[in-house]
């Protein structure tokens, strides 16, 4: 009985110790993307690139908002490895105030999700105007690379 209780904890570890995370086969180059002031319903959106640092084809699996708000779509084929694929978040815009939205990213085969994040704050259309005479650039359409 020993034998056994003990080979069967000696297999959770290594088993442990071999399981893959997310952060092992792929690497976003921004894991946050801040659009600063942006106007009232006029939905910013945004594309996150992955690259599969993996030595096999990267599968997304889903891309999923923790909300509503967020609208997501992602690279469907497989991603070779050394080769990029992307993920795009979409904010509604339709109340006012900062926001912090997420998106969970699941790969196939990984079974612990990675986080990717956009914010900002959503401005009235009258202050979006006066920040623009200001002289300030404001992004509606954001993409990383």
């Amino acid at each position: 009985m020993k034998k056994l209780l003990l080979s069967l904890c000696l297999l959770i570890s290594v088993v442990t110790l071999i399981a893959q995370r997310p952060d092992d086969v792929a690497k976003f180059n921004k894991e946050v993307i801040d659009f600063g002031k942006v106007k009232f319903e006029t939905p910013p959106s945004a594309t996150f690139i992955v690259k599969n640092i993996g030595k096999t084809p990267l599968i997304i699996e889903k891309a999923e908002p923790t909300c509503g708000c967020t609208i997501g779509d992602y690279t469907k084929a497989p991603i070779a490895p050394g080769k990029e694929g992307w993920i795009k978040a979409q904010f509604n815009a339709k109340a006012l105030g900062a926001f912090d939205k997420h998106v969970n990213v699941k790969f196939a085969g990984i079974s612990e999700t990675k986080t990717i994040t956009i914010k900002g704050e959503v401005i009235s259309v009258a202050d979006f105007a006066k920040l623009k005479k200001g002289g300030s650039s404001v992004k509606t359409k954001y993409k990383t690379r």
